[in-house]
C-alpha cells in the first residue's frame, strides 16, 4: 500500500501543505493554513499539487461512509490530538489508503476552487522547472514550484491561444517565487482552451515579440 502513496516531501512548506490537504493538523493550525492559502500564492500552489496528487487515490475506491463510531474515532483524533513529530511522520509511516478514504468522506478536500476560473501544471518534461498557475478574473497568478532561468537566460511567459496565428507573451519572469499578471479583457477572452508556456530566452525577454529561445515547459489551461 505505501508504494501508492507520493513520496515523503522534503521540505516543511510541502509537507504542511500535505497535512492541510489530508486535514491532518489541529484546528488552529489548520485556519492558520486557511489564511496563507489565500495570502500566499506559493503555499496555494504547493496545496493544489497536494489535491491534485491525492484525487486519483480517493477515485479508485467507492464512496462508503464509514460506521459511526469509526466517524466518532477519527473526529476526535483529528481534532483533539497534539501535533507531534510522530503524527508528521504519516507519509513514511504508511497512511493506510482507506484512511485517506475515510478523510474524504468525513470531509472533502479544501477547496481552492472558489476564486480561480482556470488553472494549469506547467513543468519540463524532465520536472526540474514546475509553476502553477491560476487565473481569477483578470488576473494571472504564477507560483514558480521548482526551477529556475538558466545562467544568464531569462524565462518568458506566453500565451497559445486556441486558433491564434502566434503567442502572446505575458512578460518575463522575475527572480521571485510569485508573479501577478494583469490581463486585458482580450487575453481574458481567449482563455478558454489556451495554453501556457515557459521559454528560454536573452536577458529582457525576446528580441522578437515571438519566443526564440527553447519551450522550456508548456501547459494547457484547464476551466476549474
Amino acid at each position: 500500500m505505501s508504494a501508492d502513496l507520493p513520496e515523503m516531501p522534503d521540505d516543511d512548506d510541502d509537507l504542511m501543505a500535505g497535512e492541510y490537504v489530508l486535514r491532518l493538523l489541529s484546528p488552529d493550525i489548520e485556519r492558520a493554513m486557511d489564511r496563507r492559502v489565500i495570502d500566499d500564492p506559493v503555499f496555494a500552489a504547493r496545496v493544489r499539487d497536494w489535491e491534485a496528487r491525492l484525487a486519483p487515490m480517493a477515485d479508485e475506491l467507492e464512496d462508503i461512509p464509514p460506521a459511526a463510531k469509526t466517524r466518532r474515532a477519527l473526529l476526535a483524533t483529528l481534532g483533539g490530538t497534539p501535533e507531534s513529530p510522530t503524527r508528521r511522520w504519516w507519509l513514511g509511516t504508511g497512511l493506510g489508503l482507506a484512511t485517506v478514504a475515510a478523510l474524504v468522506v468525513l470531509s472533502p478536500l479544501p477547496s481552492l476552487l472558489k476564486g480561480p476560473e482556470f488553472g494549469a501544471q506547467i513543468a519540463s518534461t524532465d520536472g526540474t522547472l514546475r509553476f502553477d498557475a491560476t487565473v481569477t478574473g483578470d488576473e494571472l497568478v504564477l507560483a514558480r514550484l521548482e526551477g529556475g532561468p538558466r545562467p544568464g537566460r531569462a524565462l518568458e511567459l506566453w500565451l497559445i491561444a486556441d486558433g491564434a496565428p502566434a503567442p502572446v507573451s505575458l512578460g518575463v519572469l522575475p527572480e521571485t517565487d510569485s508573479t501577478r499578471i494583469a490581463l486585458s479583457p482580450d487575453l481574458v477572452a481567449q482563455l478558454t482552451g489556451a495554453a501556457l508556456a515557459v521559454s528560454d530566452e536573452p536577458p529582457g525577454g525576446s528580441p522578437t515579440g515571438a519566443p526564440t529561445g527553447e519551450v522550456l515547459a508548456a501547459a494547457a489551461l484547464v476551466a476549474l
